[in-house]
């Protein structure tokens, strides 16, 4: 039953980032849990605001261990979640705190980066969620912005 809310809650929080704007408005963006956050899945929507870009993300949970409150760290990459670069191009770590949503595993975030959504979409990028430093610093979302 608990794996059942957790989809339920996840399938709803995917409503409510798809809607608004017309097509080609906002990019949808599909986070797979790495190995360290195996069978977790998410996602992100992309919404660009002038010369930066709004990020929502919704994630059906982080690996167990993780401080509360949970502090996740949000990074674009140059390349694929195959092939990152070795440097993230920009963070949107402005904020760091998340919010949980009902009784489920799931959590919200949302932050902003510093460069227009054209610009992301013109070459391929990754976005990636990390846990904080004082919980490992772990990747465990990646997500390629097509």
């Amino acid at each position: 039953m608990h794996g059942i809310t957790i989809t339920l809650l996840l399938a709803l929080a995917l409503a409510g980032c798809a809607g608004g704007g017309g097509s080609g408005d906002h990019v949808q963006v599909k986070l797979a849990g790495t190995a360290k956050n195996a069978g977790r899945i998410g996602q992100a929507t992309l919404s660009p605001r002038g010369d930066v870009t709004d990020m929502s993300a919704f994630v059906s949970g982080v690996p167990f261990g993780v401080t509360l409150p949970v502090r996740l760290l949000a990074f674009i990459y140059p390349g694929s979640c195959q092939q990152p670069g070795a440097q993230p191009a920009y963070e949107l770590n402005d904020t760091l705190l998340t919010q949980h949503r009902g009784s489920a595993d799931g959590w919200r975030l949302s932050r902003t980066a510093k460069v227009p959504l054209a610009t992301l979409r013109a070459t391929p990028h990754a976005l990636v969620l990390r846990t904080s430093a004082s919980d490992g610093g772990y990747d465990i979302f990646c997500g390629d912005i097509r």
